[in-house]
């Protein structure tokens, strides 16, 4: 067959194939039953409940585009944020985000799976709001979720349950994990004291702290000193210094540079949790680290 013969067959075969994918795929004028989610989805309720002491709702949701495990919370961002306040100022209350997927989207994430990661997702923007990693729990849940016209998805849990509190300071201290060196670490002193409790998860976080400055001559630590409210403010406040240039020099100890080490100093006026209770007061007492 002459070439130019099968030149015009092969155009004239990429001409109705484009118009078949213009008319049938992209515009859906062919014959068959259009998607149901086109017409009918409804974006669920948000309703986050704890009890009688909580309960924030919303007309709107917290979205996620299909396969994706980022959220747009900009429509929630009041209740998300009320939440925070919440938790921090109950420490003994834990709630569990349950991340829901469905199991036609596709998990691209190192989680074993996309509700896992949109549920962590969550609990890192409550973690950056001051809440406790300590009081946020993450778990996940297949179900069948419907979609929007433009391939969008929503809803989250939330459930609650009471926190066990550590009854000393020992316990305390051992109860902060070290995750990484991108999220505070909290350092737990004893009242009075400007010695803090050594740990292995405190341990551990000095070693990857050493090891990552090695490798990013650019960055620092910050080193932020705190005490609870009891005694006079500005004794405090000096506490809080003393406590903050005790872990300076600790770290120096370890092999960190000081000039790689930066300290501030916050008294009592920036309290991670209530001062009304022993456990309160207990957790404000502290020096947080983070890479700055």
């Amino acid at each position: 067959m002459p070439i130019k013969t099968l030149a015009w067959i092969a155009l004239m075969l990429w001409m109705g194939g484009s118009t078949y994918w213009h008319t049938c795929k992209i515009k859906q004028l062919c014959d068959g039953p259009a998607p149901e989610a086109a017409s009918n989805y409804l974006v669920p309720p948000l309703s986050i409940v704890d009890s009688v002491a909580l309960n924030l709702s919303s007309p709107l949701n917290f979205g996620f585009k299909k396969s994706m495990a980022e959220p747009n919370y900009y429509n929630v961002k009041k209740e998300l944020d009320s939440l925070a306040s919440y938790l921090k100022v109950n420490p003994a209350r834990k709630t569990t985000i349950t991340g829901l997927y469905s199991s036609v989207e596709k998990n691209a994430t190192s989680f074993a799976d996309l509700g896992l990661a949109r549920a962590d997702a969550i609990k890192q923007y409550l973690v950056k709001a001051g809440v406790p990693a300590a009081q946020l729990g993450t778990a996940s849940r297949m179900v069948d979720l419907a979609f929007s016209p433009d391939d969008s998805t929503h809803g989250m849990e939330f459930g609650f349950v009471g926190l066990q509190v550590p009854q000393t300071n020992q316990a305390l201290a051992d109860a902060e994990i070290h995750t990484t060196v991108f999220e505070p670490m909290d350092l737990y002193f004893p009242s009075g004291s400007a010695d803090y409790i050594k740990t292995t998860e405190n341990g551990k976080f000095l070693v990857e702290a050493k090891k990552f400055l090695a490798e990013n001559k650019n960055e620092k630590l910050l080193l932020t000193g705190y005490a609870d409210n009891v005694g006079p403010e500005n004794s405090n406040l000096i506490l809080s210094q003393q406590r903050a240039a005790n872990a300076l020099r600790t770290f120096k100890k370890e092999g960190i540079p000081a000039s790689r080490l930066t300290t501030d100093a916050k008294g009592e006026s920036e309290p991670k949790t209530t001062n009304d209770t022993p456990e309160g007061r207990r957790a404000n007492r502290r020096v947080s680290v983070v890479v700055q």
